[in-house]
């Protein structure tokens, strides 16, 4: 029994960290209606920024604000010089648009601070610590944690403050929050720059969790089916949906990997999204589509 509570809680705490990557994705689809394929390439982006600046000697502290005011800076500007055009464009050209920009940042990421694998060190040990009668990793805990704290965190300032708000009533009826006075292009441009700091937090724990190198961007394969099982548009099914792909995964390699022969961890998480696709395909949290005579 213990076994099996040791492999939930890990996966658990995995799925935390899967959450809040998906988060940077829910926060400017409900915003803009955009999937920001980007978002991995930008996780990527900050975890190696962060990483580059710690290894020229420059303090932890610093960097980190250095890196932040480049995540902002550049979600800001991908916002204004190239989704803006193309607003009332079609889906796929959007999803395109930002498809090209994730190769883009690769590019550039790779080009100014090099393709070699980093250690990314955030002081925090990873030893086995007890609690009850399962054992898990001192760094996924303290990550996790963090993450989570930093999940809730933006799911309370968007549901309680202005921004939240207005980004609720641009999800339900764009023109009507404009004939309000909801400024689109201030609101689009601090949902950006959230998801900036968002994937400079994930850069740094996946970072420091696998080292800092390109398999970084892949993190945005596994928020897909976090989206798709919790709702494209829910902070709350962005959370839900991680923490039953981490479980999912976890409990699969170990229980399942072994009766069909090897590992399940790569595929399951995806095949459980197409079973939730077929049966719910809003997601658990997600808005359904409004049928039109």
């Amino acid at each position: 029994m213990s076994f099996f509570l040791e492999t939930l809680a890990g996966g658990l705490l995995a799925g935390v960290m899967y959450a809040l990557v998906a988060i940077g994705f829910v926060l400017i689809y409900k915003a803009s209606g955009v999937f920001n394929f980007a978002q991995g390439a930008m996780v990527l982006c900050a975890a190696l920024t962060f990483v580059t600046l710690t290894e020229r000697d420059v303090p932890f502290w610093l960097a980190g604000l250095i890196t932040l005011a480049v995540m902002v800076t550049l979600a800001v500007a991908v916002e204004r010089v190239v989704l803006r055009p193309l607003v009332n464009r079609s889906q796929i050209t959007l999803f395109m648009a930002t498809l090209g920009l994730s190769y883009v940042i690769e590019g550039a990421s790779q080009f100014l601070m090099g393709a070699s694998v980093h250690e990314l060190d955030l002081g925090i040990s990873d030893l086995p610590v007890e609690i009850g009668p399962i054992q898990l990793s001192s760094f996924d805990l303290v990550a996790a944690l963090a993450a989570g704290a930093l999940v809730i965190a933006l799911a309370l300032f968007f549901e309680l403050t202005r921004i939240g708000v207005s980004l609720r009533a641009v999800a339900d009826d764009p023109q009507a929050a404009l004939s309000i006075g909801i400024r689109l292009p201030v609101l689009w441009a601090a949902v950006w720059a959230v998801a900036g700091f968002v994937a400079l937090v994930a850069g740094l724990l996946w970072g420091a969790r696998q080292g800092v190198q390109f398999s970084l961007t892949f993190v945005v394969l596994k928020a897909l089916p976090v989206l798709i099982i919790g709702g494209f548009t829910s902070i709350t099914g962005a959370i839900v949906g991680g923490l039953i792909v981490g479980a999912g995964d976890a409990l699969a390699e170990i229980y399942l990997g072994p009766l069909l022969g090897g590992s399940v961890s790569t595929w399951f998480a995806y095949g459980l999204a197409v079973a939730f696709l077929l049966v719910r395909p809003a997601g658990l949290f997600g808005e359904r589509a409004i049928e039109r005579v």
